[in-house]
C-alpha cells in the first residue's frame, strides 16, 4: 500500500497513513474521518539533478553524477 498524506478538516492536523487508494482513514488527533488526501511532491533519490531536472547522464550507472566516483557528492541534493 502507498503512503499517502492526508489534512483533518476538522482539527487541521496533517499526517501520513499507509492506505489504500479507496480508503479514508481516521485523523490520529481528534479520530474525525472528516479527512482528505493532500497533493505530496514526488522525491527523486538521485544525483546531481536539482528541481526535478534529471537526465540519464546526470544519473550515471552507479549513481553518482559525472564528478563522483558513485557515491554522494557536494553538489547531490
Amino acid at each position: 500500500m502507498p503512503l499517502y498524506e492526508y489534512r483533518c478538516a476538522d482539527c487541521g492536523a496533517e499526517f501520513e497513513e499507509l492506505a489504500g487508494a479507496d480508503e479514508t482513514p481516521a485523523c490520529p488527533s481528534c479520530h474525525s474521518t472528516h479527512t482528505r488526501r493532500l497533493m505530496s511532491a514526488c522525491s527523486h533519490q538521485g544525483c546531481c539533478a536539482p528541481r526535478g531536472n534529471y537526465s540519464p547522464s546526470s544519473l550515471g550507472g552507479g549513481g553518482g553524477c559525472a564528478g563522483c566516483s558513485g557515491g554522494h557528492c557536494a553538489t547531490c541534493h
